[in-house]
């Protein structure tokens, strides 16, 4: 027999190691893959049998036993763990799978056809931008910036050096989509960044990857060497006349360098600080070079646009929200894990169709969406479609798709507190707003918590906020704001209740 265990940090987190080696142990041969992203299931065995693939989770390596395994019946339907095949699994068949199509069928280094990267290094540069624009692709990190801008940005300025950075540093609660893609299927990764170079006129690349991930580091530091051994990177790549390096930076753990102007300080060996606008990155980056900047699920979509071809890209989804996005499902949550859909299905559908509910079986109460600076939704809400647009409407944001669920027993006075100390820990404290804004506003929520409050105090926290908003150098300061007004004004009772009758005025 031949199995198929998750070397994933879900997998890895839960005893996936110890699973392989038992399984090593009986003589079968164990291939090591990323995972499918059906984290509630980890790890997860795929069996291949004469009948087909078969898959088995959660399989916890106290429950195997050496001579259950030599037994031809043990992995069979009749197994607890046992799911059947993959491709009848509810949760996985319903999803649309672009950019996470391989992750989790073999392992990351057999991932490695290189026929959609040879076929984009045979247009011209132009006519890869063009599809970019006409795929309508957004920027995958945050605010869904029109990828073609910056791509054509950074072309059409002259320079001796331009750069592509990846930015991997992925600090938000609740998401973990780079993560997988870096462990799972690392080379989709570098043939998006080698196609945008090529596009860009940019030689040279930096993917810089959060400490926190030391497993990711490794896999992708392989696959790095692999690249270079398959002649995808280095000179004339794939027989091609481009010629493009890579590597990759190891962040010192500081939230606020996910903005990408104090990325690209910490990647000059600096502090890392929030640098004003204008010039952008894309005039002037790295080394005060054209440098395009991108998360790495927006590299990793950029084989997927040319493998299906960038007008079908363009009507996945709701336009001008295009492409599909990987939401990532975690907190108090039943099925919590990776979901890769088109835009346009709604919060509601995500959090009860994939998710499955809450954990605790208690009523759903509010989801922050977007990481620590998104908005916390109403339940009237969550009928909401998750499009840029939609979710614009109602205050709030996609983000990096993080879900974070809650049920009704959480305090949103508690979470409005915790935005602001989260910001007054991770702020570089360039600028006052954020600094001292954040410190004010962790102060007034710990007076209402303890019932030193007025309704003064609610004034205070609004005006606050402008300013925050308005005056904040970067989107640490900008974004605080958010999660604090949406908790606010979506549960005012958490707020008012802590408000003494004496204390009204």
């Amino acid at each position: 027999m031949k199995f198929q265990v998750s070397q994933d940090s879900f997998s890895v987190a839960r005893g996936g190691d110890l699973v392989a080696e038992k399984l090593a142990d009986t003589g079968a041969e164990v291939v090591r893959t990323g995972s499918y992203g059906l984290a509630w299931l980890e790890p997860m065995v795929n069996v291949q049998t004469n009948s087909g693939t078969l898959s088995f989770g959660p399989v916890f390596p106290q429950e195997l036993i050496e001579s259950s395994l030599q037994e031809p019946n043990y992995w069979s339907s009749s197994h607890p763990a046992y799911i059947g095949t993959l491709e009848s699994f509810d949760f996985y068949k319903r999803q649309h799978r672009l950019v996470f199509d391989q992750c989790g069928t073999a392992a990351p280094y057999d991932l490695n056809n290189h026929a959609i990267l040879s076929e984009i290094l045979a247009k011209s540069p132009e006519e890869i931008i063009q599809a970019i624009e006409v795929s309508g692709l957004r920027g995958r990190g945050g605010a869904g910036f029109p990828a073609h801008i910056k791509w054509r940005t950074v072309a059409d300025t002259s320079a001796d050096q331009k750069y592509i950075v990846c930015n991997a540093d992925e600090g938000d609660s609740g998401t973990f989509v780079d993560r997988m893609l870096m462990e799972g299927d690392p080379t989709r990764l570098i043939h998006g960044m080698v196609a945008a170079g090529y596009a860009t006129g940019a030689t040279h690349g930096l993917v810089y990857l959060r400490s926190e991930y030391p497993l990711a580091a490794k896999i992708f530091s392989e696959a790095l060497d692999q690249a270079y051994s398959e002649n995808v990177l280095g000179q004339n790549i794939l027989s091609s006349d481009f010629c493009f390096d890579l590597e990759l930076f190891i962040g010192a753990g500081a939230y606020i360098c996910g903005e990408e102007t104090s990325l690209l300080e910490s990647l000059e060996g600096k502090r890392g600080q929030i640098k004003t606008k204008p010039p952008v990155p894309a005039i002037a980056g790295l080394f005060e070079k054209p440098t395009l900047v991108h998360n790495v699920i927006s590299f990793a979509a950029v084989p997927g646009i040319f493998q299906i071809g960038p007008e079908n890209y363009r009507d996945l989804g709701v336009h001008p929200s295009s492409g599909t996005m990987t939401f990532q499902l975690s907190g108090n949550i039943n099925f919590g894990g990776l979901i890769e859909l088109p835009f346009g299905i709604t919060v509601r559908e995500l959090l009860e169709d994939f998710g499955g509910g809450t954990k605790s079986g208690r009523p759903i109460r509010t989801v922050q969406i977007g990481g620590p600076l998104g908005a916390y939704l109403s339940e009237s809400q969550l009928d909401t479609p998750l499009t840029y647009e939609s979710m614009a409407e109602i205050g709030a944001g996609i983000g990096h798709g993080g879900l974070v669920v809650f049920d009704d027993t959480v305090d949103m006075l508690a979470q409005a507190e915790y935005a602001f100390d989260f910001c007054a820990i991770e702020s570089c404290g360039k600028c006052t707003p954020c600094r001292i804004g954040a410190v004010r506003g962790r102060e007034i929520m710990k007076q209402l918590r303890t019932g030193a409050g007025t309704r003064q105090s609610l004034v205070l926290v609004d005006d606050l906020c402008e300013v925050m908003e308005k005056a904040s150098l970067c989107q640490m300061g900008g974004m605080t704001p958010i999660p604090v007004r949406s908790a606010i004004a979506n549960f005012p009772n958490d707020f008012n209740r802590r408000i003494p009758i004496s204390a009204v005025n």
